[in-house]
């Protein structure tokens, strides 16, 4: 195998990335001079050396813990959890939530082989045990079969904690149009309802 071909094989199990892809991101690599490939590579050399999985709540981090655990303004009893650490980036932009994190690192996916004991959910169900207060454990897996499937085994496990689990609302995004919704967006969307304010 060439060297071409070992790149054009690495980048194509990248997500989102297909043999095309891979193949015009390799020659695109190829027409580069050598310092910016060499600083690509130095970067994803620093990138796999220095980041890690936070210890406390499994989010990427450079350091031991990550900001959100070590930021002492964060509610201590309301942890989002989360499939991937990139979910994080996305809950942070909306602005609306100030507690803490968990990253499970993926979800359950019995036909991937992909269990319980696979996930961080153990160490979830330690940290709500540890907080000596009422706890809400927002749950905020993708709306698929294996989020949901996730979502409701989670709740079950976390039942005996005392917590409270809810699960954040799923539906019709903002400037979507019904007639091109699917029929199950419209349904999570009509039991996520709510009163209209007066």
């Amino acid at each position: 195998m060439s060297a071409i071909d070992d790149l054009n094989a690495e980048l194509a199990k990248l997500p989102g990335i297909g043999r095309k892809t891979a193949t015009r991101l390799t020659y695109h690599l190829l027409k580069q001079p050598k310092p910016t490939v060499e600083r690509l590579a130095s970067t994803l050399r620093t990138l796999a050396e220095k980041v890690h999985p936070c210890q406390k709540c499994g989010n990427m981090s450079e350091s031991v813990l990550c900001p959100f655990c070590v930021d002492p303004r964060r509610d201590d009893t309301s942890f989002c959890v989360v499939e991937e650490s990139s979910d994080i980036d996305a809950i942070e932009k909306a602005g609306e939530f100030r507690g803490r994190y968990h990253v499970l690192g993926g979800r359950l996916s019995p036909l991937d082989g992909i269990g319980p004991e696979d996930l961080a959910i153990d160490a979830l169900k330690h940290r709500v045990e540890q907080v000596d207060a009422t706890v809400e454990v927002i749950v905020a897996t993708n709306p698929s079969m294996e989020g949901e499937a996730t979502a409701t085994y989670l709740s079950g496990v976390l039942k005996t904690t005392g917590a409270l689990v809810t699960r954040i609302a799923l539906g019709l995004p903002v400037g979507g149009d019904l007639q091109y919704a699917d029929a199950v967006t419209i349904g999570q969307a009509m039991a996520a309802r709510r009163k209209m304010p007066e």
